[in-house]
């Protein structure tokens, strides 16, 4: 019998991947200098956020203040002790503090995005419509540079 993690690859490997002209690319500014943003597919939301449906491809907006975030992660293989233990295993807001602080990055952004990583369709709805309303959230909130935490 297969395990889930064989199951989720060979689910993975029948799954179109849309080709592109190509690569949009803006060089940020220098690290010390860079507004930083996290960006996950952990499905997190905030208290009074709705919870995610399945196969649902928007996102979630979460202030840099909140650190009392839950977790609605679909994939049954997904090991959520470490989130439990610190949240920043996923969601590296502290960190990223800690690195403004230290002047290494600029600032931490204001807001931050979450996405829900167990996807099993084309995701063309990111592609055309979640996908460029984040982006612009994040150009509107003056973010150079995104950390993607992927589970």
């Amino acid at each position: 019998m297969a395990n889930a993690d064989a199951l989720t690859r060979a689910a993975a490997a029948k799954t179109p991947v849309p080709a592109f002209d190509g690569t949009p690319f803006t060089a940020p500014p220098p690290l010390r200098e860079a507004t930083v943003a996290i960006v996950t597919t952990g499905g997190l939301r905030r208290a009074g956020q709705t919870d995610w449906s399945r196969g649902e491809q928007s996102f979630r907006v979460l202030d840099a203040a909140d650190r009392d975030l839950i977790m609605g992660h679909w994939s049954l293989n997904f090991d959520r002790s470490g989130f439990s233990a610190d949240l920043n295993v996923l969601y590296p807001i502290d960190r990223l503090a800690e690195l403004a602080a230290a002047g290494t990055i600029g600032a931490v952004a204001a807001h931050h995005l979450s996405f829900m990583g167990a996807l099993d369709d084309t995701m063309s709805s990111i592609r055309l419509d979640a996908g460029p309303a984040a982006a612009k959230q994040l150009l509107d909130d003056g973010v150079d540079v995104v950390l993607l935490t992927g589970v």
